[in-house]
């Protein structure tokens, strides 16, 4: 099989160019996926609610709202991107049991590494979507994702800096 490397299609072998998979994911998966990510909705709610109420400066507080309006954006476009393709609406549940970090910072690093783990979520997401419309949807969401984390990285700068100058 010459157009084919290490058991991945080429899709530039001559005469074979129409022939590409469409995706290594699944609808079913991403569909799956966006279920998961949408149910959590309340509790990362309490959460944002918990960053700002303990954030030490104005500065902060408006990032994190400004990461929270975001996420609410997110969880509209999944919203509307699984009623596209099912025709069904997810629903989260409303009385959850929030976990509050031990610290702001505590938090802050949970924001962190959930930013990042959220992006390779949503690369599944992303890759189980049936055209282009709704894998630019993911991909909006993803690299809100990405500047979430600078941001959040931001944020525990600014600590390291305020532990510094004491």
């Amino acid at each position: 099989m010459n157009y084919v490397n290490n058991g991945w299609y080429n899709p530039y072998y001559y005469g074979h160019t129409r022939h590409e998979p469409q995706s290594y994911k699944s609808l079913q998966d991403a569909l799956s996926l966006i279920k998961q990510a949408v149910s959590g909705e309340r509790e990362d709610e309490l959460f944002y609610d918990y960053l700002l109420s303990v954030a030490p400066s104005e500065e902060e507080k408006e990032i994190i709202q400004s990461i929270r309006d975001d996420e609410r954006k997110h969880n509209q476009m999944f919203h509307r991107i699984y009623h596209d393709l099912t025709g069904q609406t997810i629903t989260a549940p409303t009385v959850v049991e929030f976990e509050k970090p031990t610290t702001y910072m505590e938090g802050i690093r949970r924001a962190l590494f959930g930013e990042l783990g959220a992006v390779e979520r949503y690369r599944d997401i992303r890759a189980g979507m049936p055209n282009r419309f709704y894998r630019d949807m993911v991909f909006e969401i993803i690299t809100d994702e990405l500047k979430h984390a600078t941001k959040y990285n931001y944020i525990l700068n600014l600590d390291l800096r305020r532990m510094m100058e004491k």
